[in-house]
């Protein structure tokens, strides 16, 4: 079996990829801020990042800020990777980074260009949101008596656990590029979401959609964050929500 980086290893995605192809028999260094032995900020890069890259044969990339440093980030681990002669460098994304100017958005997808015009061997994947960032932001917006959304907006929700197997599978193949996109089970509008979240956790809120301006809301209304022609995904969002307040 291969020896495998996963970096980001110990946050929701990259904890899931490192339980599943440690159960495939690959071994496995888990690298993130705090995660020893490979307890590297990849903002700073260095001689701990060599060490941590060193003898690898794939990498795994699920670390990311949206507090800024992804682009740098990469550079430092573009670096290792090509010093120490990685074979394949696996990258998760975002559906739509091409098609929404959002700002972390554009980040991902600089990141990608980054990947593809390293010389190594790569793979991107670009999945739907996760439903536990869904409910993060929907929780987030709770916290007021009355809940305000964005008019006329979608989402298309995927378990993380789908997107982890998906990571672990591609990372014991062969660089594929830019394989085909995860979606979730269902394109839902915000709303609906908004009211599942509510009548799960038992909270009581006035809804209110309001219409927002700019050109990333623009996009994010036109669906370009969305693969409804590949929504592959299984676990409902009424699943997930079930899980966590049932």
């Amino acid at each position: 079996m291969t020896t495998i980086l996963v970096t980001g290893g110990t946050g929701t995605l990259g904890r899931l990829v490192t339980e599943r192809l440690r159960a495939d028999g690959h071994e496995v260094r888990v690298l993130s801020r705090h995660a020893q032995p490979y307890a590297v900020d990849l903002r700073e890069g260095g001689a701990a990042l060599d060490a941590a890259v060193a003898g690898v044969d794939t990498i795994v990339h699920c670390a990311s800020s949206q507090t800024g440093g992804d682009e740098k980030a990469a550079a430092h681990l573009i670096a290792a990777a090509q010093q120490a002669g990685v074979r394949h460098f696996l990258y998760i994304s975002i559906v739509g980074v091409d098609q929404v100017p959002f700002p972390y958005y554009r980040i991902k997808l600089a990141v990608e260009k980054q990947i593809e015009e390293s010389g190594l061997g790569w793979t991107v994947l670009r999945a739907t949101q996760f439903h536990d960032l869904v409910v993060r932001v929907l929780r987030a917006m709770a916290k007021s008596p009355v809940m305000l959304l964005p008019a006329g907006m979608s989402d298309q929700p995927i378990e993380v656990a789908e997107v982890a197997d998906r990571l672990a599978e591609l990372a014991a193949a062969p660089p594929a590029g830019r394989v085909t996109d995860m979606g979730g089970p269902e394109v839902r509008s915000f709303d609906s979401l908004a009211r599942a979240y509510l009548k799960a956790s038992g909270r009581k809120r006035a809804v209110l959609n309001v219409r927002l301006f700019g050109k990333a809301y623009r996009a994010f209304r036109a669906g370009g964050h969305l693969a409804p022609g590949h929504a592959v995904g299984k676990g409902t969002f009424e699943e997930y929500l079930a899980r966590r307040h049932g």
